[in-house]
């Protein structure tokens, strides 16, 4: 009935559930069906880091594809991106991109996929979900380095006004990438967090 929205196991909030569906690019599709046709048994999320842009007030002009991938065929997808002439980085420093990242176009980079991580079916394409997003970002500064700060404050407040986000799915993630404490406690210092702890009933 659009009355109560549920933030996590047992917790709701008042308000309709907005659901977040990233966009799906043609680009986006024709490079998961390749993976998916030469790994068609590996677990794939794939994204653009230009679905920042909608959370975010300084937008950078480059984006970059993230894939992740279970953690001993990394090298595999490496190769095979490599051999279609895409620019591809496995987990790289801050040093690599700062040197090697190209900035007139799209680069690929290959992550170790977390087990249990969020993800979500859109358009038939394993991507992220918005949980999945904010604790990414949170986790890993380097690959992420043009949302820390006031940016990353900027990128929560957004996806908590403009979307429901599930509270528990998103801690249990955390708590797999080794990051619960520290994230809970940067999300105690969002109002927003705070109000939905408060308004959250126990049903």
């Amino acid at each position: 009935m659009g009355v109560l929205t549920r933030i996590g196991r047992g917790k709701f909030i008042l308000g309709e559930t907005k659901v977040y569906s990233p966009d799906i690019t043609a680009k986006l599709k024709l490079v998961y069906n390749k993976l998916k046709k030469e790994f068609p048994y590996i677990d794939i999320c794939i994204w653009n880091t230009s679905i920042l842009n909608e959370f975010m007030i300084h937008q950078p002009s480059v984006f970059n594809f993230i894939i992740e991938v279970e953690k001993d065929v990394t090298q595999s997808v490496f190769y095979f991106l490599k051999e279609l002439k895409y620019p591809v980085f496995i987990e790289p420093t801050s040093d690599i991109l700062e040197k090697y990242l190209p900035i007139d176009k799209e680069a690929f980079i290959i992550k170790p996929l977390v087990s249990e991580s969020p993800t979500q079916l859109v358009n038939g394409i394993t991507t992220i979900s918005i949980e999945k997003l904010l604790v990414d970002i949170f986790c890993d500064d380097i690959i992420f380095s043009a949302q820390q700060g006031s940016e990353m404050r900027t990128i929560f407040n957004e996806a908590f006004s403009k979307y429901s986000v599930n509270q528990s799915k998103m801690l249990r993630y955390a708590n797999r990438r080794r990051k619960k404490e520290v994230f809970e406690e940067y999300l105690c210092s969002f109002q927003i967090y705070g109000s939905n702890e408060n308004k959250a009933a126990k049903l």
